[in-house]
């Protein structure tokens, strides 16, 4: 089985797994809105790392100036990540795995002089961290829009298996910028307000700067306090280039994918996407009726730290593993009214919990969609 040996949060709301869970728990976040910032004509409603708590963090990893602020936030949630572990990182036998829509995608401005352009690959980002690491595997990114943290998962499951390594760190981030900001404001997505996930007063997203790690492994036999990635599941449906299918055909599938035989009584919760976008919750409503689990709860978790982009599905797993190990359904911040046709369990407020799975679902543009079920113990 696949099994999750440490994982690291690094946010606005802490630089610990603990710490992010304790403050998401508490109901508290970092969104804010920005006025003028980058010299944008639109405020914008975000979640931003403060720069110099990063730098200062770096220094302490002896992370310099060559390094950006992307490559720092990386290399950071990886190695707190790897701290309590004895995993040498060096080993052939180890994998990093980079999910990330953007990387250092800052560097496609021409006032951007300090790094070589060549950085704004996204390999060539991911090559700073092994190399931090002295790893000698060629690492691998993935880069699938919004569900490419659950792809990275479902990505680290199948080297797992393959036997050819025995951990593969996945990291998850990204960290917002002119280019990222002006894009989502260009299509009128973004709300100035915070956002409200499944709400009928919802305008648009938020975004947010994280990193995520999650570290697995391959066990013949788990503990009752393992948490074991079970199944994952992509189905791309290619309905629009930005817009959800309308029947959320995609979404609907990879649920049934990941569910396979397993009860729906079993699940503790769904952590949806939740973008509060008009579309996306609406299309997640649908796909969570046709797959039958109206009446399992589902919570999101864009109320406290935006849309992570590359980090959200890492994060927002680690989350709901701290959840469940805490007899927790995390409440979803900024949800009053439901604002979608098909019935959903939602609450503003924690609710409490005995199960032990819980499913993780995501979509992006393109018409990508993505699951992963997870289960304490193993058992189901």
């Amino acid at each position: 089985m696949i099994v999750k040996v440490s994982d690291n949060i690094i946010s606005p709301l802490g630089i610990s797994t603990a710490e992010n869970y304790t403050t998401v728990k508490a109901g508290r976040s970092e969104l804010k809105r920005h006025d003028g910032l980058w010299n944008l004509p639109e405020p914008f409603t975000a979640s931003l790392m403060p720069r110099e708590a990063v730098n200062e963090m770096a220094t302490q990893w002896h992370l310099d100036e060559a390094y950006t602020f992307f490559e720092k936030m990386i290399i950071l949630s990886a190695a707190k990540a790897l701290e309590p572990t004895d995993i040498d990182p060096s080993s052939e036998k180890v994998l990093f795995i980079l999910s990330t829509t953007k990387g250092n995608v800052f560097l496609l401005d021409k006032r951007e002089t300090g790094f070589p352009k060549e950085r704004v690959r996204l390999g060539m980002a991911a090559k700073q961290m092994t190399d931090y690491f002295h790893n000698p595997n060629t690492p691998i990114v993935v880069s699938n829009a919004c569900i490419s943290g659950v792809c990275a998962q479902i990505q680290a499951m199948r080297e797992l298996e393959s036997g050819h390594f025995d951990y593969v760190i996945t990291v998850g981030a990204d960290v917002q910028s002119v280019f990222i900001v002006s894009g989502f404001q260009s299509f009128k997505a973004l709300s100035v307000e915070p956002c409200k996930p499944f709400d009928a007063q919802r305008c648009g997203l938020n975004l947010g700067d994280a990193a995520a790690t999650i570290i697995y492994t391959r066990k013949d036999q788990v503990e009752d306090t393992d948490w074991v990635a079970i199944r994952g599941a992509i189905r791309n449906d290619a309905n629009h280039i930005s817009g959800p299918s309308r029947t959320g055909e995609g979404s609907y599938r990879a649920l049934q994918a990941v569910l396979d035989d397993v009860s729906p009584d079993k699940i503790a919760f769904i952590n949806a996407h939740g973008t509060a976008t008009l579309y996306n919750d609406e299309m997640e409503s649908v796909a969570i009726e046709r797959a039958g689990l109206s009446n399992i709860p589902v919570n999101g978790l864009k109320g406290y730290y935006g849309h992570t982009m590359g980090a959200a599905g890492i994060l927002e797993t680690i989350l709901s593993m701290q959840a469940v190990d805490d007899h927790t359904i995390l409440a979803t911040k900024g949800f009053e009214t439901i604002g979608v046709t098909h019935p959903l369990v939602l609450s503003n407020q924690n609710q409490t919990t005995e199960k032990h799975a819980f499913i993780k679902l995501l979509s992006g543009f393109g018409g990508c969609n993505a699951a992963l079920l997870m289960a304490k113990g193993g058992e189901l």
